[in-house]
C-alpha cells in the first residue's frame, strides 16, 4: 500500500471538498515522530479540521496523549484504535509507521497545519453557502432574518480563526508595558490611554485604557447619555492616523462605535449638531431657529460629518450580534478605538434564557462586553440605570451599592463612574418666590446650574474620587470647567 495517499483508493473516493490529504498525513507524521513539535502548532488547530475522518481521531489521540504528559507514537496509540475498522482498513500499524518513516522536518509542522486548517476553512464557507441556498427559498423566514443568521455564522466561523495568546513572558509583557509608558511619555496629554478631551478626567483616569470595561452610571436627567455623547463625538472629531506596513495606526483621537440602544442615530446627531454648533438642542429640535443659526448648523455638519463615530440604532441588540458588528467594524480599513453602549440594561442576551433572573443576565451582559474588551483590546465605555434608592436619601450623590444588579457590574468593571448634578435636585425644592429663602436658593442655583460632578467609585488602576466639569443644558454639553491658569496664555 501507498502510505502517502492510502485513501484515494476505488473504496473511499476523494470528494469534491477542499482538502489535502498528503499535508494532514506529513503534520500527523511530524506529531508522532517528535510530540513537541505539538507545541508550535496555534492552539486554533482542532481534530475537526481534518478532512479524513480517520485523521481527525488520530490526531485527537494525540493530543490527548500529549496533554496529558504521555507519549505519543505508533505502538502506544495503536491500542487506541484497535477496534476502529478505518485503522485496520488504512494498515494498522503498518500506516502509523509508514507515516512516521516518511514525516517531513518538524520545522515544517506549523505549515501543513496552516495548510490543513486553511481547507477546513474553505470546506466550511461552502457549508454555509449551501446552508444560505438551501434556506433563502423559504418564505417562513424574513429575507432579513436570513442575512442576519448568515452574517452570524461568517462571524462566528471568523472568531473560531482567533488563536489565544496563551501564555507570554513576563519580558514581552514588560516590553509592552514600557512600550506603553513611553507613548504616554511623548504624548503631549502625558496619556497612557485614549483622551476624552475633558481634561480633569482625564488627569483622574489616565485615558481610556485598551481593554478595560468603564461604566457610567446615573439617574435619568442627570446627562449620562450625554455625558458619553460629548466623549465620544471628542474621539471621534480628533481622529488622526498614520501609515504602516499593516494599514494605519491611530496617534490621537480614535474611531468610535456608538450603541444607542434607546435613542435613534437622528436624536443622538441632534445632539451633537447642538453641541459642535452651539445652537440650543431644544430650538433645533423645534425648529425654532432663524437663518444665523441655520448658518451655524450647516457649516457645523459640514465640519463633523467626516468624523469616524458610528451608530448602531438597533433597538434590544442582543450581546452577540453587539460583538459581532463591533468585530465587523474592527475588520474595516480605519479600525476602531472606542465602543460606547447606551446602555447595558437595554442589551439582550437571546434565547434559551429564561430560567435566568435578571441580575444573571447582567452578570452575563457585563462579562461578554468585558472580554468583548479584551478580544478587541479597545475600551469599552458602558452606561447604566441607578436604583431609585438614591433618591430616599438625603444626600444624593450616588454610589457603588446604587448601581442596578450592582454585584456583577462592579464586579467586572475596571471603573465605575457616576454622573451627578446638584442642581437637577436643587431645581425641584424651589421655596416661595419673595422669601430669604428664595433669595438663598437663587444664588445656589446659579452657582450650580453649570457644573457638574462625575464621581469615580472605584477604578482599578488608579485613584477614585470627584472630577467637576461644565455642564450647558442647553446644547447638553460637558466641558472643562474654568481653573485659575487653565486659560491664560502661556
Amino acid at each position: 500500500m501507498n502510505a502517502l495517499s492510502p485513501i484515494s483508493t476505488d473504496a473511499r473516493p476523494v470528494a469534491a471538498l477542499p482538502h489535502n490529504l498528503e499535508a494532514e498525513q506529513a503534520l500527523l507524521g511530524s506529531l508522532m515522530f517528535d510530540n513537541a513539535v505539538f507545541e508550535r502548532l496555534s492552539d486554533r488547530l482542532r481534530g475537526s479540521h481534518f478532512y479524513e475522518p480517520f485523521h481527525q481521531r488520530l490526531f485527537d489521540a494525540i493530543e490527548d496523549h500529549v496533554r496529558q504528559g504521555m507519549l505519543a507514537e505508533p505502538t502506544i496509540l495503536m491500542e487506541r484504535f484497535k477496534t476502529d475498522p478505518a485503522f485496520q482498513e488504512f494498515g494498522g500499524l503498518r500506516y502509523l509507521a509508514d507515516l512516521v518513516d516518511r514525516a517531513p522536518p518538524g520545522a515544517n509542522a506549523p505549515d501543513y497545519a496552516r495548510l490543513v486548517y486553511d481547507l477546513a476553512l474553505r470546506r466550511d464557507l461552502i457549508r454555509i453557502g449551501g446552508d444560505i441556498i438551501k434556506e433563502a427559498p423559504d418564505p417562513e423566514t424574513a429575507a432579513l432574518e436570513q442575512i442576519e443568521q448568515a452574517e452570524q455564522s461568517l462571524y462566528n466561523l471568523a472568531e473560531t480563526g482567533q488563536p489565544s495568546s496563551g501564555f507570554v513572558s513576563f519580558g514581552h509583557a514588560l516590553a509592552g508595558a514600557v512600550e506603553m509608558a513611553s507613548e504616554a511619555y511623548q504624548r503631549d496629554g502625558k496619556l497612557a490611554g485614549l483622551a476624552t478631551y475633558l481634561d480633569d478626567l482625564d488627569q483622574k483616569l489616565g485615558g481610556l485604557h485598551p481593554s478595560d470595561l468603564l461604566i457610567l452610571a446615573g439617574r435619568p436627567s442627570m446627562g449620562k447619555t450625554a455625558l458619553a455623547t460629548n466623549i465620544a463625538f471628542n474621539v471621534a472629531r480628533n481622529y488622526r492616523w498614520e501609515p504602516t506596513p499593516e494599514g494605519r495606526k491611530t496617534v490621537e483621537g480614535g474611531v468610535v462605535a456608538f450603541y444607542s440602544l434607546e435613542m435613534s442615530a437622528e436624536q443622538l446627531a441632534m445632539r451633537i449638531l447642538a453641541d459642535a454648533s452651539g445652537v440650543s438642542s431644544d430650538r433645533l429640535r423645534k425648529g425654532e431657529i432663524d437663518a444665523s443659526d441655520f448658518g451655524r448648523i450647516r457649516d457645523a455638519a459640514a465640519e463633523i460629518g467626516e468624523a469616524p463615530l458610528y451608530i448602531d440604532a438597533t433597538g434590544g441588540l442582543s450581546l452577540s450580534k453587539l460583538a459581532a458588528r463591533a468585530r465587523r467594524l474592527k475588520r474595516m480599513e480605519h479600525g476602531l478605538d472606542l465602543i460606547v453602549v447606551d446602555y447595558l440594561q437595554l442589551i439582550t442576551v437571546g434565547e434559551g434564557n429564561g430560567q435566568k433572573n435578571r441580575v444573571q443576565e447582567v452578570s452575563e451582559i457585563t462579562g461578554g462586553l468585558k472580554a468583548l474588551a479584551k478580544e478587541l483590546s479597545v475600551p469599552i465605555l458602558a452606561l447604566s440605570q441607578l436604583s431609585r434608592q438614591v433618591e430616599s436619601r438625603e444626600d444624593k450623590r450616588p454610589q457603588l451599592s446604587d448601581l442596578r444588579e450592582s454585584g456583577s457590574i462592579e464586579q467586572d468593571a475596571d471603573a465605575v463612574m457616576f454622573v451627578y448634578r446638584e442642581s437637577y435636585y436643587l431645581g425641584r425644592t424651589e421655596p416661595r418666590e419673595g422669601t430669604e429663602e428664595h433669595l438663598k436658593w437663587q444664588e445656589d442655583m446659579d452657582r450650580l446650574r453649570h457644573q457638574a460632578e462625575v464621581v469615580i467609585g472605584k477604578q482599578r488602576h488608579g485613584p477614585i474620587g470627584i472630577v467637576k466639569l461644565s455642564f450647558d443644558e442647553d446644547t447638553t454639553r460637558f466641558g472643562n470647567l474654568a481653573q485659575p491658569g487653565r486659560y491664560e496664555p502661556n
